[in-house]
């Protein structure tokens, strides 16, 4: 069985992607891949590392209103679909699954009009426009969120959740307490903002550090993200806090076991990318979430009202994050038992931790494989 995944741009329609390949190949071991993306997106890092075959299109996204460049990206759009028909062609998939970001377009078209059954993966509550367009085409629509589906037509979309890693649900809070040196018995706040961090959140954070050094009750991991990190630590010394003096609260770059830490954390302080909420919600840890202004589609913030809307978190707008802000929200749900336990258990009713499977299995399905 041959099966084409392409999804590209960034890591939300990548790593989804991955966990669709990683789970298919538990499922199928004789499956064959091909990975379709663009030689500038993060793909191009990644994919080969994760030793699966690669293979490119030049595409980019178009702006939303008429320009010169808009004209050569048409043209280049042209080709892509060509070059994408002819990968099509030679690899001959019996599936094609698409996870979303612009380079999906051309080769989930090309895959529809020569009649190979295709899937569209979609995270956000809001579609991206590349996958509205493709849902005219494509067989079947696995969608992440119930809200999601309106979108799409009724006939071809079910909702399946979003793809996780393994890791997140099968990590213990002990191993997680004894990974960064907690008290497993404690509450524990995790603080992300991404990979590449998040500067509001950052700055926000630094008051609210501070005033959490005199109380060792509850332990606070901020992960700042790589370019973010030397700016906190300095703003935080000159605030007076000397993280080397406190043992309940840690500051680091960047996180290569995101799983343990969710397996220790009480509440969670995010931006609203659909893969991060999909993992909280999978273990059912509540959030403050502090949706990235400038997302496509503005739909981090349709994905954080959702969960806001469930009860699962609550949200606060980046133009509206001060300490102040952040630090009461904060106080009022760690001090709130029952509060903070009916948040959990409303993102539990959210959470999908079998969606990697339900999706292996609709993929499965349309090569006629299952």
């Amino acid at each position: 069985m041959n099966i084409i995944v392409s999804g590209g741009g960034t890591g939300g329609h990548i790593y989804p992607a991955i966990t669709i390949i990683r789970t298919i190949q538990q499922k199928y071991p004789e499956a064959n891949f091909l990975y379709v993306g663009t030689t500038r997106g993060l793909e191009a890092d990644i994919i080969p590392k994760e030793g699966i075959p690669f293979a490119t299109v030049d595409i980019q996204g178009f702006e939303r209103h008429l320009t010169p460049a808009n004209l050569i990206r048409a043209g280049k759009a042209m080709a892509g679909v060509a070059k994408a028909a002819k990968i099509v062609r030679d690899f001959h998939p019996d599936v094609v699954v698409g996870t979303g970001g612009y380079v999906c377009g051309p080769i989930l078209l090309a895959a529809s009009l020569m009649h190979v059954p295709t899937l569209i993966q979609e995270q956000n509550v809001v579609p991206g426009i590349t996958n509205k367009i493709l849902s005219k085409f494509v067989s079947k629509i696995a969608a992440g969120t119930e809200e999601a589906m309106k979108h799409f037509p009724a006939a071809k979309v079910l909702c399946t959740g979003n793809p996780i890693r393994s890791e997140v649900m099968t990590a213990l809070r002990d191993e997680g307490a004894a990974e960064f040196g907690f008290d497993p018995k404690r509450k524990t706040v995790l603080v992300s903002g991404g990979s590449r961090g998040a500067r509001a959140i950052n700055r926000a954070m630094i008051d609210v550090l501070v005033q959490a050094a005199n109380h060792p009750e509850v332990q606070f991991l901020h992960v700042t993200g790589k370019n973010e990190y030397e700016d906190v630590v300095q703003r935080l010394a000159q605030a007076g806090l000397d993280l080397e003096a406190v043992d309940h609260i840690k500051v680091r770059p960047y996180l290569y076991d995101m799983p343990k830490a969710m397996a220790m954390a009480d509440l969670a302080i995010f931006r609203a990318g659909a893969t991060g909420l999909a993992e909280l919600t999978a273990r059912g840890i509540p959030s403050i979430l502090v949706p990235y202004p400038y997302a496509a589609e503005n739909h981090q913030e349709h994905n954080a009202r959702a969960l806001e809307e469930a009860g699962a978190a609550r949200m606060i707008l980046n133009s509206e994050l001060t300490s102040e802000r952040l630090s009461a929200v904060l106080a009022e749900l760690l001090s709130e038992e029952d509060k903070l336990a009916a948040m959990a258990e409303a993102s539990r009713k959210m959470g999908r931790p079998q969606a990697a499977g339900d999706i292996a299995n609709l993929v499965l399905e349309l090569a006629n494989c299952s």
